[in-house]
Order: C-alpha cells, then structure tokens, then sequence
C-alpha cells in the first residue's frame, strides 16, 4: 500500500466569500478521483511549524488587509519560518488571495518570504480582484484539484 501524501492548506476566512474560497479549494482537492492525498486545513492560529513540516505540499489563502497579506498568515510566517527554515526547503506550495484591490502587495510579500524558506510556487497564485464573483469560487476549486492531483502524480 502506497503511503498517502499530505496537502495542507492554511487559510484566514474572516468572511462567508473567503469560506467559500477555502471550501472550493478544499472540495477540490477532495476530488472522488483523488485518493492518495491526505487534506489537512487549518486556521492561521492553529498552525504549528510541525503541520508545515509533515506536509508535502502546501496551499496558503489570505485575504488582501492594506494591500499586505492578513495578519494572521504573517503570524503563521512569523511563528513557523525559522523552526521550518532547514526542514521545509523545496516545499512546493501555491496560494490564493481575496483581492479586494489588485493583491501585488499582498502576492509580493508571500513570494518574499517564501523565497527565503526555499520554498518552490509550483502553480500560478491566484488572485481573485476587485468585487466577488462565483468564478472566484470556480477557480479555487480548480486550484485544490490542480495542487492535489499534482502531488498526487509526483510531478509537485
């Protein structure tokens, strides 16, 4: 029996849209014909450099505050960068931000410091801009498939 993969996603979802967000990524990458990847989500507060570590790919949602990242996916960084620094090089991850602008702050600052983990962006970020819409829904479901399915063919 081969071992399953671990997807963890780590999400800030203030709101009933950006639920909908991390709902779509998660029913995504629970797709019936995916079934040797594990899907692990937590809350910002809820992750430990031990989650990061354990996973073989990563998605990240945030919502776009003063045209920077959330503060608490900042907090995620600020807390697990270091223990997971040496532990999580290559890690190959991907993210997506409700934009309520244009997200270049916000995606600037993810792809900063995740340069500095080593970690590798296997898939476009998406950024859903500007007022809500049910393609944003489409797209992270498209997003979760994408990442899990990937992991699962080892091409991530």
């Amino acid at each position: 029996m081969t071992a399953r993969k671990k997807l963890l996603v780590v999400s800030h979802a203030p709101s009933e849209n950006t639920q909908l967000l991390l709902d779509a990524v998660i029913r995504g990458a629970r797709h019936p014909d995916i079934d040797k990847v594990e899907i692990s989500c937590r809350a910002p507060l809820e992750t430990h450099p031990e989650d990061i570590q354990s996973a073989q790919a990563l998605v990240i949602g945030t919502t776009e505050n003063l045209g920077y990242m959330a503060g608490l996916i900042k907090d995620v960084f600020d807390r697990c960068y270091y223990p997971c620094l040496e532990r999580t090089q290559g890690l190959p991850f991907t993210f997506y931000v409700r934009a309520g602008h244009d997200g270049t702050g916000t995606r600037r600052a993810i792809e900063s410091i995740s340069t500095g983990l080593r970690w590798r962006l296997v898939q476009e970020p998406l950024i859903c801009r500007g007022e809500f819409s049910d393609t944003f829904v489409t797209q992270c479901e498209e997003l979760g498939m994408s990442m899990a399915a990937s992991l699962e063919a080892g091409i991530i």
